[in-house]
């Protein structure tokens, strides 16, 4: 069998069997060492996932050429062994050899994967010297780099650079990165950018679930509305689950779960992503019992639930006070769903037991956890609810833990302290007041948000910067005089210049 045959074969192989008999062969006739041969014998092994054999083939090859380097480090990266695919690296920077395109994506998703800042800097630097910016596979993975470890300024100075090539997957980096880094009007804009200069690139399945996104985020209803009916004009909608699951998800963020209703019945190609965003919708709008019909529902269209529906159904279950749906649910996921409960399971039951005044449960449940597993939000929830049922015994315990493992989180002293006064305690308010003095903690005050003609405003409590707050002050003063004494429910207090609303210190 002839050199020509050999590599034919195993470029076409897909079965570890005929691997091994191509090998053999080329073994038997004395066809080895040959570079080309051996390089296509390495791609066969890796293409089938077998990395060992790859790897004692490559040890043994008295000469590699560029393509036999970059199928080991893509290999290995492929398969997360980052470090094995580093030390080749190495080996390969020790022949003075300069890498070519192919060498460096894998690079950059290693810088990722094991966060060495260093390492993506570096293939940075390597891109701009061989002149590789112009090709798009290698631009969109130093862009990937940037985005992934949050710096966005050196991300847009990639993605702004004119001699780059642009394609979708260059847009939706952007437009997701500006969504994770809460720059949600960024986003917006980066997704028009888009529409006006795309020039033939095809809008795919992330571009719009991720601009969806950053207006969800935004609580920006009106975006949402905008970007839908572009995909309605545009696409027809329905044919896509991912779309559709983020517009439910959406619509539900930005306050109108009627949409999300209506989007749920309409989406042709419901899958289990579809009913659990649904199911999460309706315990973010308070709707506890329309949660768990939804979810026995969908158990009788023959869906069987992961891990985030079941934390979605009791997440719902935890907002509404729904303890014995919520403690059946628990109870039956090793049995009914083959499934151990995650810390975010933990944490919806510790949360549900908090809400109704089950303190001592949500304790229980927590000292039987592993010490490790037990987040700081657990802690919190149960906090809360001994703030909600002012027990001072189970508060204190809950509020020590949170010191020792958020020891700069003001709210979890507030929390305290709040217990301490509906108490009456004294001393316990002094001497929280002590520590947060000691440690240099501020209340930090509160803060809401309303969007007027598509500008967000924001209000802090007690704010009094507003050039017409006294009017306004008045004015809500009046309107409380009013109500109070409508249901003689007692005075209303006046506001001053000097009320900031915070916690005396």
């Amino acid at each position: 069998m002839s050199r020509k045959l050999l590599s034919s074969l195993l470029r076409t192989c897909k079965t570890h069997s005929t691997v091994s008999q191509c090998h053999a062969q080329t073994l038997l006739q004395s066809l080895l060492p040959n570079v080309i041969l051996e390089t296509d014998l390495l791609l066969a092994y890796t293409k089938l996932g077998l990395i060992s054999h790859a790897r004692k083939l490559f040890d043994k090859m008295p000469q590699r050429n560029m393509h036999s380097w970059n199928i080991m480090i893509a290999s290995y990266t492929h398969n997360s062994m980052y470090f094995d695919a580093l030390t080749v690296f190495e080996a390969f920077k020790r022949c003075g050899v300069l890498p070519d395109c192919y060498t460096l994506p894998p690079l950059f998703k290693i810088s990722i994967r094991i966060d060495e800042c260093c390492l993506g800097w570096m293939c940075h630097g390597l891109v701009v010297k061989l002149g590789y910016e112009e090709i798009v596979v290698v631009n969109n993975s130093v862009l990937e780099f940037y985005v992934k470890c949050g710096t966005m300024s050196q991300a847009l100075s990639v993605f702004s650079n004119h001699n780059a090539p642009r394609d979708s997957a260059t847009w939706n980096l952007m437009i997701s990165g500006f969504g994770k880094a809460g720059l949600y009007s960024e986003a917006v804009h980066c997704f028009r950018e888009m529409l006006k200069y795309r020039n033939g690139i095809e809008l795919d399945h992330m571009t719009l679930p991720s601009i969806l996104s950053a207006c969800g985020k935004e609580g920006d209803l009106l975006k949402v509305k905008e970007v839908h009916g572009f995909i309605v004009r545009n696409f027809g909608f329905d044919a896509d689950a991912p779309i559709g699951n983020a517009l439910i998800d959406n619509y539900g963020k930005c306050g109108s779960l009627k949409d999300s209703e209506n989007i749920f019945k309409t989406v042709c190609y419901v899958n289990l992503v579809t009913w659990t965003t649904m199911i999460s919708c309706y315990g973010m709008h308070g709707k506890g019992q329309e949660s768990v019909v939804l979810f026995e529902k969908m158990m009788d269209e023959g869906f069987r639930p992961n891990a985030v529906t079941l934390t979605a159904i009791l997440a719902s279950c935890s907002h509404c006070g729904l303890l014995d749906q919520g403690k059946k649910i628990f109870g039956s996921m090793i049995s009914d769903y083959g499934l151990e409960p995650t810390a975010e399971h933990y944490a919806c039951m510790v949360d549900l037991f908090s809400r109704c005044g089950r303190l001592e449960e949500a304790l229980q449940l927590l000292e039987r956890m592993k010490s490790s597993s037990v987040t700081g939000s657990m802690w919190g929830a149960l906090l809360a609810g001994c703030v909600m049922h002012q027990n001072v015994k189970i508060g204190e315990v809950a509020a020590h833990h949170l010191f020792q493992l958020e020891p700069n989180n003001t709210s979890n002293y507030v929390a305290l302290w709040g217990i301490y006064q509906s108490r009456g305690m004294v001393l316990g308010v002094s001497t929280i007041r002590g520590k947060m003095r000691d440690l240099g903690l501020v209340k930090t005050p509160g803060c809401s948000w309303i969007n007027i003609a598509g500008r967000a405003h924001k209000f802090y409590q007690g704010d009094l910067s507003h050039p017409l707050s006294h009017i306004i002050c008045k004015r809500v003063y009046e309107i409380s005089n009013t109500l109070l004494s409508t249901n003689d429910l007692g005075a209303a207090y006046l506001l001053h210049d000097d009320d900031t609303f915070a916690m005396p210190l």
